[in-house]
């Protein structure tokens, strides 16, 4: 049901390990979320070269139905963002764990990816 390859956050959060940034983790949120939050109309992202912190709020996903934080789940630079959001936002409910990507981050301490959450984890998370 979610990807094996990804490392999941509490707040419906996926990590991707390696980015396509050298050093870099690639952040996008799961299908249970984009469904849950519905169709996405507006995407604010963190800026390349903002400083982001784990478990901070960095950005937000506007749906038809609410307004929903986006959380970084690791602590570091961004260093892309998913400008293809800006004109075509609905990416992010179409294919999540792929072009609907929303920002990469250089992880600062390295370690901090060992803290999230397996598949198999986090469906369980979700069935709770």
């Amino acid at each position: 049901m979610f990807p094996d390859d990804l490392k999941y956050t509490a707040e419906h959060e996926w990590v991707r390990t390696p980015g396509e940034t050298a050093g870099s983790v690639r952040i996008g949120i799961t299908d249970y979320a984009q469904d849950a939050l519905g169709d996405i109309v507006y995407v604010q992202l963190p800026e390349v070269g903002e400083s982001v912190s784990a478990g901070a709020a960095v950005g937000e996903l506007e749906s038809t139905k609410s307004v929903s934080d986006v959380y970084s789940p690791v602590t570091g630079e961004v260093s892309a963002r998913n400008e293809s959001l800006d004109a075509t936002p609905e990416l992010v409910n179409s294919d999540p764990y792929g072009a609907g990507w929303l920002f990469e981050v250089v992880v600062a301490d390295g370690g901090e990816t060992s803290e999230l959450l397996d598949a198999a984890a986090y469906e369980a998370t979700v069935a709770s």
